[in-house]
C-alpha cells in the first residue's frame, strides 16, 4: 500500500483505550486502504465494536493516532464532526426514530447537516432506498416494518450522506435467521461497488466472499491480520484457529 492510499484510507496508530481500569484496546494497529473491505472477527467481548466505535470517536481513544482520509480523529467536536462527514456507520440495532417514516429518517441528516432542500433531499433519499431494494417503504414507519427492512433503511440512511468510508456494527446480529441474508446481499453490493468497508460480523461467508482483509480481535488486541483465503486456509494463530473451528460448525 502506497503512503498516498495509507493516507487517504483509515488509519489506526498505537491505538490503546481504557474504561477506567478496563483496557479495551491494547496498540492496535491497521490500516484500510481507499476500496478496500475489511471484515473485523472474534469472540464477544474482544474490542471489535469499541474499535470501530472509537473510528468515528463514539468512543475516545486514551492515544495514538486514528485517522481518517488523511485527517486526524480528536477529542475536539468540530473534529469528530469533520470525520463523520465522511464515515457512515450502521449499527446491530436499527437507531430509526419510531415517529418519523422511513423517508423522513434518511433525510434527516440531509437537511440538517448538509442544509438541502426538501425536494433535493427526497431525491437523494428515494436514490438510495431503490439502492437497498425498499423504495415501496419509504412512506412507512420503522414499526410497519421487518427487522430486514429497518436494517436496510438505515443503511440507506447512512448511504444518503454519501460517505468515503462504511462501517458496519454486527449489522445482522439482531436479526432473525431468515432475514439475515437480504441484508447481507445489499451489503455484497456495496463491497462490489467498491464501497470502503470495515465490517463487525460473524458471518464468515459473507466475510469470504467480500473481504480483501481479515482482521482477528482478542482480549483488545488485534493478533492476527491479512489476507482472507490465507485467514481462513491456514491463520497463524491457535486461539484464530480455536474461533474459527467453533464458528465454522455451527
Amino acid at each position: 500500500m502506497s503512503s498516498q492510499q495509507e493516507n487517504k484510507g483509515i488509519v489506526l496508530k498505537d491505538v490503546n483505550l481504557h474504561y477506567g481500569d478496563y483496557h479495551a484496546l491494547r496498540d492496535i494497529n491497521l490500516n484500510v486502504a481507499v476500496g478496500e473491505r475489511v471484515v473485523v472477527c472474534g469472540s464477544s467481548g474482544s474490542g471489535k465494536s469499541t474499535m470501530i466505535r472509537s473510528i468515528i470517536g463514539l468512543e475516545n481513544h486514551d492515544s495514538g493516532h486514528i485517522l481518517i482520509d488523511g485527517q486526524e480523529l480528536t477529542a475536539d467536536a468540530k473534529s469528530q464532526e469533520t470525520i463523520r462527514r465522511n464515515v457512515g456507520m450502521v449499527f446491530q440495532q436499527f437507531n430509526l426514530f419510531p415517529h418519523l417514516t422511513i423517508a423522513e429518517n434518511c433525510s434527516l441528516a440531509l437537511k440538517r447537516v448538509k442544509k438541502m432542500a426538501k425536494g433535493e433531499a427526497k431525491d437523494v433519499v428515494m436514490k438510495y432506498l431503490e439502492r437497498v431494494h425498499i423504495p415501496e417503504q419509504a412512506e412507512k414507519y420503522p414499526s410497519q416494518l421487518s427487522g430486514g427492512q429497518q436494517q436496510r433503511a438505515a443503511i440507506a440512511r447512512a448511504l444518503c450522506m454519501q460517505p468515503k468510508f462504511l462501517l458496519f456494527d454486527e449489522p445482522t446480529s439482531a436479526l432473525d435467521p431468515e432475514m439475515v441474508n437480504e441484508v447481507l446481499d445489499v451489503m455484497v453490493e456495496m463491497a462490489q461497488d467498491g464501497m470502503t468497508m470495515i465490517c463487525v460480523t460473524h458471518e464468515m461467508g459473507f466475510a469470504r466472499q467480500v473481504a480483501d482483509k481479515m482482521v482477528f480481535m482478542n482480549q483488545g488486541r488485534i493478533i492476527e491480520s491479512g489476507d482472507t483465503v490465507e485467514f481462513f486456509e491456514n491463520p497463524k494463530e491457535e486461539r484464530t484457529r480455536t474461533f474459527l473451528n467453533t464458528i465454522l460448525s455451527h
